[in-house]
């Protein structure tokens, strides 16, 4: 490629999205909201300075964060270092012209073991408190805090807005 073609390619959805119809903050939450918790499994990107992990993990989504139980891994190598994510989250199977997706800009935050924080979003996960604190390694949990989302449906269109929609906070 070209710089000019990279500097094309890397505009597409800028450009696009000065002439599609954007919705109302409220209904692309809403919609972020159900797609959020009509799924189950992500895919975590996590960088730092000469390391890039993405891992997919399992997630509830509750009182505006992701929150994901997780053994330790590489993706602790990169937290170290930058607390700011991304994720994604889409339908496994979409047709030609039927993308569900979101992906999430945000930061993590490490709530202490057994916290009230830790412990409240284990009550959310039904993970009983006994079962965590039975293990020879400890279920860290990882609180996701989007700042922004994209989601990109192609249903969207059918009433007449763009198919990327993008929510901050």
């Amino acid at each position: 490629m070209t710089e000019e073609q990279l500097t094309q390619a890397e505009s597409f959805w800028t450009r696009k999205d000065e002439t599609e119809k954007k919705m109302d903050s409220g209904a692309v939450y809403s919609w972020i909201n159900d797609f959020l918790s009509d799924h189950k499994v992500l895919a975590l990107a996590t960088a730092a300075v000469d390391f890039v992990r993405c891992t997919p993990l399992e997630y509830t989504w509750h009182d505006g964060a992701l929150w994901i139980f997780t053994e330790g891994g590489l993706k602790f190598k990169a937290l170290r270092q930058n607390k700011n994510v991304a994720a994604a989250v889409f339908e496994t199977n979409p047709s030609f012209g039927g993308l569900k997706s979101i992906q999430i800009e945000g930061t993590v935050e490490i709530p202490e073991l057994y916290s009230e924080e830790y412990n409240q979003a284990a009550a959310f996960r039904k993970i009983p408190l006994k079962t965590l604190q039975k293990l020879t390694e400890p279920m860290w949990l990882l609180k996701i805090t989007p700042s922004e989302i994209t989601c990109l449906n192609s249903d969207f269109k059918k009433d007449v807005y763009g198919s990327r929609q993008i929510w901050r906070k």
